[in-house]
């Protein structure tokens, strides 16, 4: 790869669509984002959290259906390689609700699945179009996790016990931008 230069730059850049990222800019803002804990679903250990757009609230009944949603798809897991750790994200969005299922697996690689539905519809939550991806505020718990499992779990010292532990008690919270 070559850096661009003159009119390449100029080439490149027209083809950035200006209103859009400055409309985005400008919306931009802070989601909060608190640890539900951890626990035992579907033969996993389960990092949960909640993510909160402004006005909005994880429930006791969002966390309940993203919890069984995370249980359906890990049940079949183990087929995908799953190692058995995994991170469940429940996003009251500003759009709608997302639910999002990373899973550790084999040679270093993790299983992703994004779920979506109108907001406050739990029971609406269906599986996300193909190609969908974290958005930003998603992506950067996911960011946290990846290195929390590096550091605790792969890099970790003692036993296999002490790095879950490790693992599971280093969360984020509070404000993501």
């Amino acid at each position: 790869m070559t850096e661009l230069a003159g009119s390449q730059l100029s080439q490149a850049l027209s083809a950035v669509d200006e209103d859009a990222l400055v409309a985005l800019a400008e919306e931009y803002h802070a989601r909060t984002v608190r640890s539900l804990g951890s626990r035992e679903v579907a033969g996993h250990l389960v990092k949960v959290y909640a993510i909160e757009a402004p006005g909005r609230r994880v429930t006791e009944v969002e966390a309940g259906s993203g919890l069984r949603v995370a249980g359906e798809y890990l049940a079949s897991a183990r087929s995908r390689g799953s190692l058995g750790l995994s991170v469940l994200l429940v996003h009251a969005g500003g759009d709608g609700d997302y639910v999002l299922v990373q899973t550790w697996i084999e040679g270093y690689m993790s299983d992703l699945a994004i779920f979506t539905g109108p907001a406050g519809d739990a029971g609406q939550l269906r599986p996300g179009r193909q190609g969908l991806a974290p958005c930003v505020w998603e992506a950067a718990v996911l960011a946290h996790e990846r290195d929390a499992f590096a550091r605790h779990v792969l890099d970790g010292r003692g036993g296999v016990e002490e790095r879950l532990a490790a693992w599971r008690y280093d969360v984020l919270e509070g404000d993501v931008r």
